[in-house]
């Protein structure tokens, strides 16, 4: 705990962003205490009201709070990111690290089958897959997630093929340890650095490609509050009512922005290579 807190006072980019993510995990996590309105309440005579004392980010067409809409669009959009950079992460080292130990035609079929997926642009393959599972918020995650897991099995396989020569990993062969023993035992310990690094930075990434699929309308659905769908929404009121478009939009930016300093840093941390000087 003392080494943590030296280096995290030698990285003020990490600390920083640690400080950011509590900020708004504290908001989001809250939301239900600190929204001052219902997200789905309607007041018509309200809609479209510029930033006040009542309404601290205005509100939209029908006159919902939305300060109160980008806390609990916070809890989707993030979820989606911690759901998709944890199961993507400890589905595609499992993968990788089996593939890696076990070698032969089964390696290369694992791997061949990570490629046809890689050969496609993530982007175009994310929104093929979200249309056709159906526009909602959780078939969104699952398209991620599906998509992200060959980076992780190239990841984790990569770091078996070097750890299986070690010595140690040698011996337990020789004492007739079993694969899964050596995966999970020696493989996946040892891997694990790279992969919670890459896991870090892919929860930015995922709160970046769930806004985007909720702009293009393949994401959440109304009148869940989420920041992608309601700045879709906002840019139709750009010119005139452009807080309905900049406050989700901000909220994107600056979560998406902390999570890849708080990326950073962890690999700093973990990479002696790397590390603050």
């Amino acid at each position: 705990m003392t080494y943590f807190w030296y280096q995290l006072r030698r990285n003020p980019l990490m600390l920083l962003g640690l400080l950011i993510l509590l900020a708004v995990g504290l908001a989001v996590g809250l939301a239900g205490w600190v929204a001052p309105y219902d997200p789905e309440q309607i007041n018509l005579v309200q809609r479209l009201a510029a930033p006040s004392a009542q309404h601290w980010f205005g509100t939209d067409e029908v006159g919902r709070d939305i300060f109160s809409r980008v806390l609990y669009g916070g809890q989707q959009s993030i979820g989606v990111g911690l759901f998709v950079a944890g199961c993507a992460s400890v589905t595609g080292a499992i993968i990788g690290c089996f593939s890696g130990i076990l070698g032969g035609r089964i390696d290369g079929l694992i791997m061949r089958s990570m490629d046809v997926v890689l050969s496609v642009p993530s982007l175009v393959l994310i929104m093929a897959l979200a249309a056709a599972l159906g526009p909602s918020l959780f078939n969104a995650m699952l398209a991620i997630t599906l998509v992200r897991i060959p980076f992780y099995v190239r990841l984790a396989r990569g770091q078996t093929l070097s750890i299986r020569e070690m010595a140690y990993v040698q011996a337990a062969w020789t004492f007739g340890a079993s694969r899964r023993h050596v995966v999970s035992w020696h493989v996946v310990r040892n891997a694990a650095s790279p992969i919670v690094v890459q896991a870090t930075l892919d929860v930015g990434g995922a709160i970046l490609m769930a806004a985007a699929l909720g702009f293009i309308g393949l994401g959440a659905q109304q009148p869940t509050a989420e920041w992608g769908a309601m700045v879709a929404t906002g840019r139709n009121f750009l010119l005139d009512q452009w807080w309905y478009t900049v406050t989700p939009g901000c909220a994107i930016l600056v979560t998406a922005l902390a999570c890849n300093l708080v990326g950073d840093g962890v690999r700093d941390l973990l990479d002696p290579k790397s590390r603050v000087k």
